[in-house]
């Protein structure tokens, strides 16, 4: 069964390309390098040729080569030979499944995904905050065949998102701007939040309703809405989400009411 996967938008090559390499290429350079790579990588699960990870990351296709060889004597990347696709590898997921672990709240949250899942019979996400963007932590998918699928590891940002925008009415407006000059306000789609002022009128909304929504601000077709998940402390720790297809996601569902159309903030 075919799945509608949300796919990343084309990227503009990295602005430090190598276009005066240092001929010994070494120490913190080729690591920054080698760490381009990799997150190039996880971008796509189709994965990449050589020459178009030399285009992606701005490398010389030597440079992408050569690191690209010593990464997978490590396991940290793998190379399909009957493609001549280069992938992901083993020792990458081993890694980075360290950040899960030390999230012990997600076996925990699992039960409650499903719950939500199967009430709503759409997807239900976990995000928490990284860097002023929300990374997925983990995901329970719809079982409906059209369907929003998150990438687990996926990145949005704070002010373009449910799960950000959540997580944000709990900010101080001070924290909210520094975020806003530091990440800016990306358009992603016509119905994107890039005035400081509404994002604020939308905060103030959401900590009033106790939930938020992303209606179509991230990716056209895409609804979302989402709340702030507290530890036991009662300092935001996460937030949780439920997205669907816009034209069968709306809030008046999820809150047991009965209205044709959702009301965004």
């Amino acid at each position: 069964m075919k799945r509608n996967v949300i796919r990343r938008r084309l990227i503009e090559p990295k602005s430090h390309a190598d276009n005066n390499p240092d001929p010994r290429d070494g120490g913190v350079q080729s690591v920054d390098r080698a760490l381009l790579i990799i997150e190039t990588l996880a971008e796509d699960d189709e994965g990449y040729r050589l020459s178009d990870l030399s285009v992606r990351t701005g490398l010389s296709t030597s440079t992408v080569h050569r690191l690209l060889t010593t990464l997978e004597k490590r396991r940290f990347v793998q190379f399909d030979r009957d493609e001549s696709m280069w992938h992901i590898g083993a020792q990458s997921f081993a890694v980075g499944s360290t950040f899960l672990r030390r999230r012990n709240f997600l076996t925990q949250a699992l039960p409650y995904l499903r719950k939500l899942r199967d009430q709503t019979r759409e997807t239900a996400n976990l995000a928490v905050v990284d860097n002023g963007e929300m990374i997925v932590l983990t995901r329970v998918e719809s079982r409906e065949v059209t369907r929003s699928v998150t990438k687990v590891g996926g990145r949005v940002p704070m002010v373009a998102s449910g799960l950000g925008k959540a997580l944000l009415s709990t900010y101080s407006e001070e924290h909210v701007f520094e975020i806003i000059r530091r990440e800016g306000m990306p358009r992603s789609t016509s119905k994107s939040i890039v005035r400081a002022g509404e994002l604020c009128k939308s905060l103030h909304d959401i900590r009033q309703q106790g939930y938020s929504v992303d209606d179509e601000e991230a990716l056209i077709g895409l609804r979302c809405v989402s709340a702030v998940v507290y530890d036991d402390c009662s300092e935001p720790l996460a937030a949780i989400s439920v997205s669907g297809p816009a034209f069968r996601t709306t809030v008046c569902l999820f809150s047991g009411g009965s209205c044709e159309k959702s009301q965004p903030n």
